[in-house]
C-alpha cells in the first residue's frame, strides 16, 4: 500500500473530545480535499487524543451566529453544515475507527463512513437528546437506515448509552477490536479495498447508497 492510495483523516478534538465549530469547517475542508485528490482511494477517519468525538461544544451551537448557514459561507462553492462534513455523500470509501466515544454530532460523524471499527470499550449515543439538542448533520436519516427505525428511534428517543458489543450486534458497528487496535485494523480493511478493482467497487457502493437514500 502506498502512502498516496489511503487517506488517514486526523481528526482533532480537544482533549475532552470535544468538537468546535473552527475544528469542523477545517474537518469539512479535509473531506473536500480527499473527494478532489484522485490519487486517495481510501480514507481512514479516527481521532487523536484517544477519543473520537465525545460531541460539540454546546456553548458555541448555542451561539446563533456560529451556526448559522450564511454565518458559516460556502467552502469552496459549496455550503458547510454546522457540524462540518457530515452530512456530504462521499463518492469513495470512509471508514471511521471510533475510540472511546461517538456521541451526539460524534455518532453522526462516525455515520459518514461506509464502515466502523470500534474498540471495545467505546460507546455511542444520541447523548444531544439530554441537554435539548438535536441530530442536525444526518444522524436521523443515516441510523436509521444502517440500524433499523425500531433500532434508532430506541436510541434517538432515550438517549442513552450504546456500547461496542451491542453496537455491534446492530450493525451500528462492523467489527469490534481491543481498546487502541480501532486505527490498525481500520487501515487493514483499507488495504484490502485497494486491492479491489476500484471502478466496479465505487460503482456498486454508489448504487446501494442510491437504492437506501
Amino acid at each position: 500500500m502506498s502512502d498516496n492510495e489511503t487517506d488517514a483523516v486526523q481528526y482533532r478534538p480537544s482533549p475532552n473530545g470535544i468538537t468546535t465549530i473552527t475544528l469542523t469547517r477545517k474537518l469539512y475542508d479535509t473531506f473536500l480535499n480527499y473527494e478532489a485528490d484522485d490519487s486517495q482511494k481510501v480514507c481512514v477517519f479516527y481521532g487523536l487524543h484517544g477519543t473520537f468525538c465525545a460531541g460539540a461544544d454546546l456553548h458555541a451551537v448555542a451561539d446563533d451566529s456560529l451556526t448559522d448557514v450564511a454565518h458559516l459561507g460556502p467552502v469552496r462553492g459549496r455550503y458547510i453544515a454546522p457540524m462540518g462534513p457530515s452530512r456530504m455523500q462521499l463518492r469513495k470509501p470512509a471508514i471511521c475507527a471510533v475510540s472511546v466515544y461517538a456521541l451526539a454530532v460524534g455518532l453522526e460523524l462516525s455515520l459518514l463512513g461506509d464502515m466502523r471499527v470500534a474498540e471495545d470499550d467505546a460507546v455511542f449515543g444520541v447523548f444531544c437528546r439530554r441537554f435539548g439538542g438535536s441530530l442536525i448533520d444526518g444522524g436521523t436519516v443515516r441510523l436509521s437506515a444502517i440500524v433499523g427505525l425500531g433500532r434508532a428511534m430506541d436510541m434517538i428517543l432515550t438517549g442513552r448509552a450504546m456500547g461496542a458489543p451491542q453496537a455491534l450486534s446492530l450493525g451500528l458497528a462492523n467489527s469490534l477490536v481491543q481498546k487502541g487496535k480501532a486505527f490498525e485494523e481500520a487501515m487493514t480493511i483499507a488495504e484490502q479495498l485497494l486491492n479491489f478493482p476500484q471502478l466496479c467497487m465505487n460503482k456498486d457502493r454508489q448504487s446501494a447508497y442510491y437504492a437506501t437514500f
